[in-house]
């Protein structure tokens, strides 16, 4: 049982460790940067899609947002109410208030 507690916690840090790529961009006069095309395809990130931005010390993070269930976090089956994402279990828990 403790190879396998050793080797789900290697794999949980292979996830979350950087990944150089090599690439360098520079902010231009509006703080835009470009995202290459390489990047984009491996992360699935098509124009328009929508990106998170998180601050982490002093490293900038982005992600590609996905919406989740304003009431439990849930990513699917999801409906908007209000501009507002609300999973199809908690809006039935709504209506029957």
């Amino acid at each position: 049982m403790k190879t396998k507690n050793i080797n789900n916690k290697k794999n949980d840090e292979n996830k979350n460790r950087i990944k150089t790529t090599g690439i360098v961009r520079k902010v231009d006069e509006l703080g835009r940067i470009v995202l290459p095309i390489e990047l984009r395809r491996t992360l699935d990130i098509a124009e328009r899609d929508e990106l998170e931005i998180y601050l982490e010390d002093d490293k900038v993070i982005m992600r590609k947002f996905q919406p989740t269930c304003l009431f439990c976090g849930k990513a699917r089956g999801l409906i908007t109410y209000l501009e507002r994402a609300v999973c199809k279990e908690c809006a039935r828990r709504i209506s029957e208030l």
